[in-house]
């Protein structure tokens, strides 16, 4: 398949995405790029959510799962179900009565600036390290395939892809974002059907052979009841999914901003549950299409790679299959990565304004020239951080960079569980220090598990326990009961 062949569905790819934009920008106010004026259609949000959360590293690694876990990871999904049901029932609710642009805002009121500014800074570097690792994932395989054989350096196709997205997302913010997600999720899973009737094709299958292949494969376990001390260990994974979507769903600015654009919290609720049940059979469909391209490989006496996150993109682009499975294979990737990059962007640039520079504060053309500003230097900020990922390179700190931005998603559990569920208050200024010893301390657990515990070994779990850290260390340096408040 031609590099430049490649070029140009990309460039294609993005003036679609800029056409949009200019349709949905011809009349908008200082609000429409936070919350869409709340005149959003929940079912259009709902759909375009699933581009967001199904990233680019998604769109590969699910399916190359699979050679090593099975479908366990369903079991997490099951999870999810739980978590979405949470975030509609405990968390929308609060966000619509206090009227809230940022989330963490709520702390603020809550407990006070310390642990407002703690709140927002850890979703900010979260958000920063998740999203730049992501997109550096995406890149390095859109680099190997399309740029490197055209000439151009790793830093020019960052800096070129996100200035292409800061220039679809600027003017709109999510009012754009909800309806360009729309356009990129329908892509992704266009192209993940595809891909499944090509691979189904190329074994000859027909539709109910494939389910019953995939169904009696080697692949298909999806029930993990006999060691607890494994990763896939049914409730590890099943509490692990639900905690994981309530910190990185409904504590996190990204995806509550998109639910927050709804006209009201019922329609909110309408999003949520649509959003949630979609997941199952979406991911269903990665994990079918995991087992299909394992059977093939194994068909054609392919090597599967070490690294299985390479499967997909080695078989979709290596001239294994017919050239179309290669197209496909690049838009989904292209649709998945960017409609979370999109988003996390406007995500960015929306805490920093409000949380940050306290941005609700400003009027007329200042709010707009330094919410203009500041989304230009959030795009600045992703550059700069995929760079240094590819200026390090190497997969294992690569890596270790991004577990530690998951562990910062735990002090955020800990401090709305905190403000949820007790009356207390607790000493601001300790917030901090709590916020950092929490992970700090799991990350010395976790690495110690095995020979601390007889074996054990962490999975996703290990969120809630830092939750719990987190808890029980504001519990610890509470304030005393906290006056009547409204939350």
């Amino acid at each position: 398949m031609s590099p430049l062949f490649i070029a140009t569905i990309i460039v294609v790819y993005f003036a679609g995405l800029i056409f949009i934009s200019y349709l949905t920008t011809r009349k908008l106010d200082s609000q429409s790029f936070y919350n869409g004026n709340k005149k959003s259609p929940w079912y259009i949000i709902a759909i375009g959510m699933i581009g967001t959360s199904i990233s680019g590293v998604t769109f590969i690694s699910v399916p190359g799962w699979v050679m090593t876990s099975q479908f366990s990871y369903l079991q997490m999904v099951l999870g999810y179900l739980l978590g979405y049901f949470v975030i509609a029932n405990v968390l929308m609710p609060l966000y619509y009565r206090m009227n809230l642009t940022s989330i963490y805002t709520y702390l603020e009121e809550r407990f006070g600036f310390w642990s407002y500014k703690t709140g927002a800074s850890f979703f900010l570097i979260s958000r920063i390290i998740g999203a730049s690792f992501r997109l550096f994932l995406v890149s390095i395989v859109l680099q190997k395939l399309v740029f490197e054989p055209l000439g151009i350096p790793f830093w020019v196709t960052v800096t070129a892809t996100i200035m292409l997205i800061w220039l679809y997302t600027f003017k709109g913010g999510i009012k754009t974002i909800i309806w360009t997600d729309l356009i990129q999720t329908i892509a992704m899973l266009s192209a993940v059907v595809l891909s499944l009737v090509l691979i189904k094709n190329a074994l000859d299958l027909s539709f109910f052979e494939m389910i019953s292949k995939v169904y009696n494969s080697e692949y298909s376990r999806m029930w993990f009841f006999d060691d607890p001390n494994s990763k896939n260990y049914f409730w590890k994974q099943f509490l692990g999914g639900a905690f994981t979507t309530i910190v990185m769903t409904g504590l996190d600015q990204d995806l509550m901003q998109k639910n927050l654009a709804c006209k009201n919290v019922k329609d909110a609720k309408k999003n949520m549950y649509s959003y949630g049940f979609m997941f199952l059979p979406i991911n269903l469909m990665f994990l079918s299409l995991g087992a299909l391209l394992g059977m093939y490989a194994h068909a054609q006496g392919i090597q599967i790679p070490a690294n299985t996150d390479q499967l997909f993109p080695m078989l979709a682009t290596g001239g294994y299959f017919n050239v179309s499975l290669g197209i496909i294979f690049i838009i989904g990737i292209i649709a998945a990565a960017y409609a979370s990059a999109d988003s996390a962007l406007a995500a960015l640039t929306t805490s920093f304004m409000i949380d940050i520079l306290n941005g609700n504060k400003l009027e007329g053309d200042k709010l707009k020239r330094t919410r203009t500003w500041v989304h230009l230097l959030m795009s600045l900020v992703l550059v700069l951080v995929i760079i240094i990922f590819d200026a390090v390179n190497n997969d294992a700190v690569v890596s270790a960079v991004f577990t530690v931005a998951g562990y910062t998603y735990g002090p955020l559990l800990g401090l709305y569980a905190f403000g949820l569920f007790t009356p207390f208050s607790v000493k601001d200024r300790m917030v901090p220090f709590l916020a950092v010893l929490s992970p700090v301390l799991c990350y010395v657990l976790s690495a110690n598990s095995v020979e601390w515990f007889n074996g054990y070994k962490f999975g996703f779990e290990l969120l809630i326990l830092n939750g719990l850290i987190m808890f029980l260390g504001m519990l610890l340096f509470n304030n005393g009961r906290a006056e009547r408040h409204k939350f």
